[in-house]
């Protein structure tokens, strides 16, 4: 009955006209986002970090016009995938699988309402698993203590940094950066500053949003430049869109199979999306076998990885409302917003703030049917928009980009920063070192290390009081396997071959 109250209380917030825009607003420049092949969920929030304060929006509304967004690009990433068989993010890699072979045959249309009504259903499970399972976590997580804190934040590393990239070296490697630059500043402790170089500037430390908006969006804006800077319109072609209803009525168990399993996929801190998708797509073609036609343009291929990838999207909210721990890039860029906004993610954010959760929980109900109205009926409004010439694209990033981060600091020299972040994230990105764990690094370097000192205070010095529970025995051995899992795993989730017609 508690769920029913306070979920009543969050339509109340979310359905004001005002609020009630914002999602719809949020849902169309997600969709686009997602569309847009490379650019992504991540790349595509942090783009929209400093429009969203510039606005001068309080912490509802802003959080509910990013996580439209963030659900919104999630629901669009299938649109390249089907159409130019190029993933408009990392998750929907596996629809493309089947996607573009069903377009192909001439079925672009089918592909693409079974993708969009089955993104509809995993979101949909995802945030009413969100409402039941995100308030008992909370529960638990006040028997946290610093050593627990301590190995809940290295299991983020161990498992977000896994997944992000095809080396754990470079992962690792991208970590220590990300914890270096949380070290810049003063000493919280002593007082005394560290990694300054001498520098006033760096007193403070380095700005969450500042690091996020230059090695997300301005490295994207390089990449965009350095790949289709010279090009012109965006190609694609799609015939009539109808609903094929006999595809949607034998695919209905796979998209409820893809949306629980997803779910938990994101639910596990660092999993993400990406798992959720290659794990709900190699159980649906274990279970179809060899008639089931997995790889050749099967509905289920389709429909499968987008369950799972957009349940997981809910599922990775769990971790970071309730432990402050993201479950996926996405969600470590809508962190660093809540830091931002003063709102402290954790266990008592459910009592200090249900407003906040619970306008975010209906808000994304309510983001899932508008998605489903714009995803389905309006795909070809989508497809259209895709043929914005990035000479028009790339200017208005950039503006937004820079003018945003200007309007929230003030500093000329947050510019230099944004500018220097952009370099990194471009060099880093060639490198193929993932900046995901950059950026959580920064994001929970300073968080990290003050459970750390806790602790060695507590125990006196006792580095086993580490290990001293079984919650942070269990979290270590899951910090383990998520580093290594990746490296057994990574032959399955090879890039599909691209098709040149």
């Amino acid at each position: 009955m508690d769920i029913l109250a306070n979920l009543a209380m969050g339509f109340g917030i979310a359905l004001s006209p005002y609020t009630l825009a914002l999602a719809v607003l949020g849902c169309f420049i997600g969709t686009i986002v997602g569309a847009l092949p490379g650019l992504g969920p991540a790349n595509g929030v942090a783009i929209m970090i400093p429009l969203t304060f510039s606005m001068g929006l309080e912490a509802v509304p802003a959080l509910v016009l990013l996580t439209s967004i963030y659900y919104g690009a999630m629901y669009g990433g299938r649109i390249s995938s089907i159409l130019l068989n190029i993933p408009g993010d990392e998750p929907a890699l596996m629809t493309t699988l089947d996607g573009y072979p069903m377009a192909k045959a001439g079925r672009a249309g089918d592909a693409l309402v079974i993708s969009g009504v089955a993104s509809f259903v995993g979101a949909l499970l995802a945030t009413i698993g969100l409402m039941v399972m995100a308030p008992l976590l909370s529960r638990i997580a006040y028997q946290f203590g610093p050593a627990e804190y301590f190995a809940l934040y290295l299991l983020a590393f161990c498992t977000l940094g896994g997944i992000s990239s095809n080396n754990q070296a470079k992962a690792a490697l991208a970590s220590c950066i990300g914890l270096m630059i949380a070290m810049i500043g003063l000493d919280p402790n002593s007082g005394m500053p560290r990694l300054t170089f001498g520098n006033l500037h760096l007193y403070d430390g380095v700005d969450f949003l500042v690091a996020i908006v230059g090695l997300f969006a301005v490295s994207e804006i390089f990449f965009f430049i350095e790949s289709h800077g010279r090009g012109s319109a965006i190609g694609v072609k799609l015939d009539k869109v109808t609903v094929p209803w006999a595809d949607l009525w034998a695919t209905r168990w796979t998209m409820l199979r893809s949306s629980v399993l997803g779910f938990f996929a994101g639910v596990l801190p660092g999993a993400g999306a990406s798992l959720g998708s290659f794990m709900t797509y190699m159980m649906e073609k274990s279970i179809a076998g060899e008639k089931g036609g997995f790889g050749t343009g099967a509905p289920k291929g389709v429909a499968a990885p987008e369950a799972g990838n957009n349940a997981a999207a809910g599922g990775a909210l769990v971790p970071m409302l309730t432990l402050g721990v993201p479950g996926s890039g996405t969600t470590a860029v809508l962190l660093a917003v809540l830091v931002t906004l003063n709102i402290t993610p954790g266990p008592t954010l459910f009592t200090d703030r249900p407003d906040v959760v619970w306008g975010l929980i209906a808000s994304l109900l309510i983001a899932n049917f508008v998605l489903l109205a714009m995803n389905v009926p309006l795909v070809k409004v989508f497809v259209k928009v895709l043929m914005v010439p990035p000479a028009i694209l790339l200017p208005g990033v950039t503006m937004i980009s820079f003018v945003g981060i200007y309007s929230l600091t003030g500093s000329y020299f947050d510019l230099l920063l944004v500018a220097a972040f952009g370099v990194l994230g471009y060099i880093l990105r060639k490198l193929d070192i993932p900046t995901v764990p950059v950026i959580l690094g920064i994001l929970l370097g300073r968080p990290m290390e003050r459970k750390l000192r806790d602790a060695m205070v507590l125990s006196d010095g006792d580095w086993t009081y580490l290990f001293s529970s079984p919650i942070a025995i269990g979290l270590w051995i899951f910090a383990i396997a998520g580093f290594l899992a990746p490296m057994f795993l990574r032959k399955f989730l090879r890039k599909p071959q691209q098709v040149s017609d």
